[in-house]
């Protein structure tokens, strides 16, 4: 099988096609462009959500943390809990896992959630370490996004730039970039790091009625809007010269030939809204210090399509994600 995320017709295939719903309180579970699970246990609902380090050896608890923070946020969630797992080889060292636990536990508070428990073990049955984290969050039933309310003409909009996770790890992962980089980019791409959550942007989104949210993760912006598409049952169309993206970034993509949008965006969330709303949020967010770019639009099509000038490209299920070419 191909490295990454199993493709979504093998997930729907051998995964999601299994899944029974038993339980009442499951109001929603996982699906294609969907990042948690949801469920009512009277008063607030629960949102949860699991996600795996993997692409990435350093900056491996801050990204952990980050990772599930920003997939419960995309309800509107305000997260509570983590539960971590970490997996390490026998070559890893105690100084490795105190500089994660160190790394994640500084995350953790920035972001008022606390890690709650999870598993240590040391194990050959894998090559560098692995960390698995688990959030749970709760929301005011009536805050969460409802994604039956989106309509043709809405905003699609995305926050921050595209990229950054993925121009994050590669500066942290290979000294060779500073033979082309400045040394103002370097840094600039080093401190990137510190931009990957989502979680206020989330929480400003809920006050302007944000009807679905989506964490652009593995495939980039390309596959977070193909994702959306299938899970909204929407056509999108994105516009390319409206794709806010920094130079750093564009620098280090062009040097390894990879498709910056396709490249892993934890730090930037995919949004939409009603368009008289998005224009008060993005007011707001910008007030605020947080860049809001709207990116394109919803329509009644069956397909997501990115706008060229000369062109257009119909995108489709993801392949595996640009970083690995290059990590």
């Amino acid at each position: 099988m191909e490295i990454g995320k199993l493709k979504t017709d093998l997930l729907e295939k051998y995964i999601f096609n299994k899944l029974v719903s038993n339980r009442e309180e499951v109001i929603m579970g996982g699906g294609t462009g969907l990042d948690n699970a949801v469920m009512d246990f009277g008063g607030d609902l629960i949102v949860a959500s699991t996600d795996p380090i993997t692409g990435a050896t350093k900056n491996l608890g801050s990204l952990a943390i980050n990772i599930s923070v920003n997939d419960v946020s995309c309800q509107c969630a305000d997260p509570v809990g983590i539960l971590m797992t970490l997996l390490i080889p026998p070559s890893a060292s105690l100084d490795d896992l105190k500089e994660i636990v160190d790394d994640a536990t500084r995350t953790a508070g920035e972001l008022n959630v606390d890690i709650v428990g999870g598993h240590t073990e040391v194990t050959d049955a894998v090559n560098k370490i692995v960390i698995s984290t688990t959030v749970i969050g709760r929301v005011n039933k009536k805050r969460r996004p409802d994604l039956k309310t989106v309509k043709a003409g809405d905003v699609l909009a995305v926050s921050k730039y595209l990229g950054i996770e993925g121009t994050s790890i590669i500066a942290h992962e290979k000294d060779e970039i500073k033979s082309f980089l400045s040394e103002e980019e370097y840094e600039l791409a080093i401190s990137l790091s510190r931009d990957l959550s989502v979680l206020k942007e989330s929480k400003l989104a809920g006050k302007y009625g944000v009807k679905h949210m989506h964490d652009i993760t593995e495939g980039g912006l390309f596959g977070a809007v193909w994702e959306t598409s299938k899970a909204l049952g929407h056509g999108i169309k994105i516009f390319a010269d409206a794709i806010p993206l920094l130079d750093v970034t564009k620098k280090i993509c062009d040097f390894y030939k990879i498709n910056p949008m396709k490249l892993i965006s934890s730090g930037s969330m995919l949004m939409v809204f009603d368009g008289e709303k998005f224009n008060d949020f993005k007011e707001e967010a910008e007030a605020s210090g947080i860049k809001v770019t709207k990116v394109g639009v919803v329509n009644n099509e069956d397909q997501a399509v990115v706008k060229y000038e000369d062109r257009e490209i119909i995108l489709q299920d993801p392949d595996p994600d640009e970083l690995y070419k290059v990590v």
